[in-house]
């Protein structure tokens, strides 16, 4: 391919040069002889700054989205007023454009966008397709599973990804959708045949700053990022947010499928939640069909329905959609229990957010309702993020809980004990019993030591992740892995894990 061929659709200010290319990088350290060198201006760097590097490296041509660079002679050159805009296209046309060959469903909201994903490839795997998932927890790629360094990858791993999944037979790719990728153009260019809105709820505003601002990254998806609007768009009329998802989507031609608990196109009938799993009958276009998930909970059925719903628009029949729940166990890190023969319930879940702590809160309420069980929850705020939330998260943590110990989440680059003085103002205001512990690990051994027969202790805030970010770094972490060893500590034997070696 040769370097006018890579910027075909692309928007360029002056172009030169016309060199064979074998690669396409932004990020230099990756660059190797043949490559493209696409030099952006980022949020906390810019990449114009490595071009010299580049070219040492062995790139033969450079587009950047810096007027103020020279141009080097030696190497073809390309100035570009949107850099990702720039690599979204150069990088679809590296890979021969896979995300217009491929029926891409995309979710986005708040809280469930993860479930919902996984819901959805248990479906599409249920009706006989193949199917790649991206997304939080991690990537499902060609039968392999990959970690996911970001919710949504840059433009460029996105069309590798994508590309590997067509050359694989996939029909179908699920992606989680984050605003920052929305706001940053990571999917410009991509068709999203089905769009699915979750909600949208109080997070990310150290990046958005208001919640209008934070839809308005969220509305990009339902717009068309570069591409036209959705074939099809799912949304959840239960929320105020969704609502206006579907009455724009309705203008502008695009089908729209609505879901909720008790009205919509699609909705919840005759509802039984136990600690077994979650039955209901699900109310669809062509008719009413009874599910059962082993997925616990209000929030789950609604994850229920956005994954049924899309994959509706997909074409897939009833019993694949009722099949296809069934079939899906567990999702990482989401109300994920720990099992050590314990006469409580240990639970680790990825609710980050004061919403998604009053709806897990609310959860483990309800399992433990007719009993004299308590719920105990541990939970921490994020650093280097919203402060405004760590209040609103103390508050909806206490009222949920009978005990709470506050922790350590990811404390990034702050002060953990300082980002716990901000969280701790709204506990007091529920009024709660409390213990504060900034060591994460005793604070999890804290709370199983605290815990009585038909307890529920609830690990909140990191899900499925395997690390824990400080101002040294990433240390390896794991909930589910603390909770057992605190188990096998206070006695209770714990039997490994599959895949887990003893």
């Amino acid at each position: 391919m040769t370097f006018q061929q890579l910027l075909d659709g692309a928007e360029v200010l002056a172009q030169s040069g016309d060199p064979v290319v074998s690669g396409v990088e932004y990020d230099s350290r990756r660059v190797k002889p043949g490559c493209v060198f696409v030099a952006i201006r980022g949020e906390t760097s810019d990449g114009n700054r490595f071009i010299d590097q580049a070219i040492q490296a062995g790139a033969v041509a450079v587009v950047t989205d810096s007027a103020a660079q020279k141009q080097r002679p030696e190497v073809g050159w390309a100035l570009v007023p949107r850099g990702r805009r720039a690599l979204a296209r150069v990088s679809a046309n590296f890979y021969k454009k896979p995300a217009e060959r491929i029926a891409i469903t995309g979710i986005t909201g708040t809280n469930g966008k993860s479930t919902t994903a996984f819901l959805i490839e248990s479906i599409l795997t249920a009706a006989g397709r193949k199917s790649a998932l991206i997304g939080t927890i991690e990537y499902h790629v060609a039968g392999k599973v990959l970690p996911a360094p970001h919710t949504t990858p840059e433009a460029l791993e996105l069309n590798r990804i994508l590309g590997e999944a067509l050359a694989h037979g996939a029909t179908d790719a699920v992606m989680e959708v984050s605003s920052h990728a929305l706001s940053q153009e990571r999917v410009y260019g991509v068709p999203f045949d089905v769009a699915v809105f979750t909600n949208l709820t109080r997070d990310h505003l150290d990046y958005h700053e208001t919640m209008e601002e934070y839809f308005a990254a969220k509305h990009v998806m339902f717009e068309g990022c570069g591409t036209d609007a959705p074939r099809a768009v799912v949304t959840n009329t239960d929320d105020d947010y969704g609502a206006k998802v579907a009455e724009f989507s309705r203008k502008h031609s695009t089908e729209v499928l609505t879901y909720g608990w008790e009205r919509g196109d699609l909705h919840a009938e005759k509802v039984e939640i136990t600690t077994r799993g979650t039955r209901f009958d699900l109310a669809m276009p062509q008719g009413t069909i009874a599910v059962f998930s082993a997925l616990i909970g209000r929030v789950n059925v609604y994850n229920i329905l956005a994954a049924a719903g899309a994959c509706y628009e997909r074409g897939c029949t009833s019993e694949q959609i009722a099949d296809g729940i069934g079939k899906l166990a567990s999702v990482p890190g989401r109300f994920e229990r720990v099992e050590c023969g314990q006469s409580f319930t240990v639970v680790v879940d990825y609710a980050h957010t004061d919403d998604a702590l009053r709806n897990l809160t609310a959860l483990a309420r309800e399992l433990v309702a007719g009993g004299k069980g308590r719920v105990l929850t541990v939970f921490g705020c994020g650093g280097d993020r919203d402060r405004n939330k760590r209040p609103l998260m103390g508050e909806a943590a206490g009222r949920g809980s009978d005990f709470v110990v506050l922790t350590s989440d990811n404390p990034r680059s702050e002060d953990p004990v300082a980002i716990v003085n901000d969280a701790v103002v709204g506990l007091q205001k529920s009024g709660v019993k409390y213990s504060i512990e900034v060591d994460r690990r005793k604070a999890i051994g804290l709370a199983i030591g605290e815990a009585r027969p038909g307890d529920i202790v609830l690990l909140a805030g990191k899900g499925h992740e395997k690390v824990q970010v400080t101002r040294e770094g990433a240390a390896p972490f794991d909930d589910m892995k603390v909770a057992r060893e605190a188990l096998l500590a206070a006695g209770f034997e714990c039997a490994t894990p599959a895949g887990v070696k003893a």
